[in-house]
């Protein structure tokens, strides 16, 4: 079959089934289980009002279970189990775990996903913030804005190859089609870098590319949160003899900390989870290793489940924090 009408008929199958399934569950609980006739007919409708939301919910919740709940207790379940020959596994406790903790690759890794965390969030924050302050007092700041949103568009794997070949080397006496090697020989470098292959700072050239992404997002929402702040807020700290620094860093910024604080979680939850950006440029070589890849050659490459499973309890766990504070945050604002 063609995939466009694969596509298709997927939507159809989902759309209608959804539906199909509203409309049989509430025909079987009015018609059914809780009939609106005879002498209870009020309990009976005051049953099903109180059976009906959770209707809606069963496919949310079903979903949920399917495919977020029982693959973190299976995973869970791997990292305490060691693969058999003829698809058997054997309990062995907290053994992949210190198997795990003995590798130096794993200690590279989190040392890595540290530096990433002190880095990207802040950076792609504070960019972000800059673009939205900036581009809200220029004419074309629209334009500005969508230029910067851009990347967002774009795969990580996408940005990878962009970056890739930003970073691009060629032999020396060749034409530099790398734009960082092109500007560094113009200035007067004396032959070409590989710049991935450059121990700690190869780490800051996959950075860069994360931020060029995130901070796109950043701009969005907290252009939209400048936005929000009152006018006549502005208009008294003018009055009162302001200058353009102390409103942006004494006004705007205080009224906006929540969600400062809500886009710089967001993005911390991504860099725990980066992946592509890393596989794509260097797959881990050169000392880049970062824990989703290590997850990965773990898994896939080593074929071992174990340690690869107890690598993605530690991502999980080092996420699981930091998701309930933005959650938490996230009601505060709303009440």
């Amino acid at each position: 079959m063609h995939p466009a009408l694969q596509g298709l008929l997927t939507i159809i199958v989902g759309v209608g089934g959804c539906v199909g399934y509203f409309f049989l569950s509430n025909q079987f609980l009015d018609k059914v289980l809780f009939p609106a006739k005879g002498p209870h007919a009020g309990r009976n409708i005051n049953r099903a009002n109180i059976i009906r939301p959770w209707l809606f919910l069963f496919p949310a919740l079903a979903a949920l279970g399917l495919y977020l709940a029982y693959p973190v207790v299976e995973t869970l379940r791997m990292s305490l189990t060691e693969r058999l020959p003829g698809n058997q596994s054997q309990f062995v406790g907290l053994q992949n775990y210190q198997q795990m903790m003995s590798e130096p690759k794993f200690w590279e890794a989190l040392k890595n996903n540290m530096l990433w965390l002190l880095i990207v969030p802040a950076l792609s924050t504070v960019f972000g913030l800059l673009a939205a302050q900036l581009s809200d007092r220029v004419r074309w700041g629209n334009i500005a804005k969508s230029i910067i949103f851009m990347p967002m568009a774009i795969s990580f794997v996408g940005a990878a190859v962009i970056w890739k070949l930003v970073y691009d080397l060629r032999p020396l006496g060749q034409e530099q089609i790398g734009v960082l090697n092109a500007l560094y020989l113009y200035f007067g470098g004396t032959e070409p870098q590989t710049w991935l292959t450059i121990p700690f700072w190869n780490s800051f050239f996959l950075m860069v590319v994360l931020i060029w992404i995130q901070t796109g997002f950043a701009m969005v929402i907290l252009s939209a949160a400048l936005r929000g702040i009152p006018e006549e807020t502005v208009e008294a700290a003018i009055v009162d003899g302001a200058n353009p620094f102390q409103i942006f860093f004494k006004i705007k910024v205080p009224q906006i900390k929540g969600t400062i604080v809500v886009v710089w979680t967001t993005i911390t939850i991504v860099v725990l989870k980066v992946f592509d950006i890393v596989f794509a440029m260097t797959n881990g070589q050169w000392e880049t290793q970062v824990l989703a890849n290590y997850m990965y050659d773990k898994m896939f490459r080593a074929n071992d489940w174990g340690v690869g499973s107890a690598s993605a309890m530690v991502i999980m766990l080092l996420v699981l924090p930091i998701l309930i504070w933005n959650v938490y945050n996230a009601r505060k604002e709303m009440r």
